[in-house]
């Protein structure tokens, strides 16, 4: 391997990625692994992590749900004590709902806040708390454009990015002395199962596509370059940055 090309190399490392059934989680999967990295599926459904599994070629599957402090604790320490370290977290789990805000269900709020920012608290301590005995290790958070940015009926999600792209800071402020390098990536509109209903609406797509530099959605594959790196040593001296990957859209009015 040329030498350049050797500090994005991730063999010999593990890495667990929740919600990696589907869409971003299962493509990042995907683009650790043929950068050398061992592979831990997290989500609900067992049937489809096996199938997230047979997809990737192979990979440890480790369900449980994301939202419970107590259940991510007792999954990551179980797997460190039967299987062995953890060295990557990719932070991917997540839900949206679209409604006006003065019509949005309080219970979608509360699920929005569970699941797309205190699954990365719950899951990023537990990871954290072994590596920071072993004196290494990389989070990456999945923020969004709307960390930064806001359209109509989705409020609390916006709210909710925000938290995650402040969360990963802090993250770093707290643990980039212990060896730890805590960053996010920020996706911008890619295809996805989450936006399939953004997708199949012509209407939208066109504004999109005139409204983002790039002139089109984005392909999940994108965004594994980015993932490749902040996992890798090339990223050793990154921490709390969130990397846009959103064909220019949050750059340009």
């Amino acid at each position: 391997m040329p030498a350049g090309l050797q500090m994005f190399d991730l063999t010999g490392r593990r890495a667990l990625v929740t919600g990696g059934s589907q869409g971003i989680g299962l493509a990042l999967a995907a683009g650790l692994k043929s950068a050398g990295a061992e592979l831990v599926l997290n989500g609900r459904d067992e049937a489809k992590l096996t199938r997230a599994a047979e997809a990737v070629g192979g990979a440890h599957l480790l369900a449980f749900d994301v939202t419970d402090h107590a259940a991510a604790q007792s999954a990551v320490d179980r797997f460190e004590a039967e299987t062995g370290p953890i060295d990557i977290l990719v932070n991917n789990a997540g839900m949206q709902h679209r409604a006006s805000l003065e019509e949005f269900p309080a219970e979608a709020f509360q699920r929005l806040l569970q699941t797309n920012i205190a699954s990365v608290f719950n899951v990023g301590q537990a990871c954290a708390r072994h590596m920071i005995g072993r004196g290494r290790g990389k989070i990456i958070n999945i923020a969004s454009v709307q960390s930064t940015l806001a359209r109509p009926s989705i409020a609390p999600y916006t709210a909710t990015k925000g938290a995650v792209a402040n969360l990963t800071k802090g993250m770093a402020t707290d643990w980039a002395r212990h060896g730890l390098n805590c960053n996010a990536i920020a996706p911008g509109y890619f295809d996805t199962p989450l936006n399939a209903a953004l997708v199949a609406d012509p209407t939208f797509s066109a504004w999109l596509e005139k409204r983002t530099p790039a002139g089109r959605w984005g392909r999940v594959e994108e965004l594994v370059g980015a993932c490749i790196f902040l996992a890798s040593d090339a990223a050793s001296f990154v921490n709390g940055h969130v990397l846009y990957v959103d064909g220019g859209i949050t750059a340009s009015l």
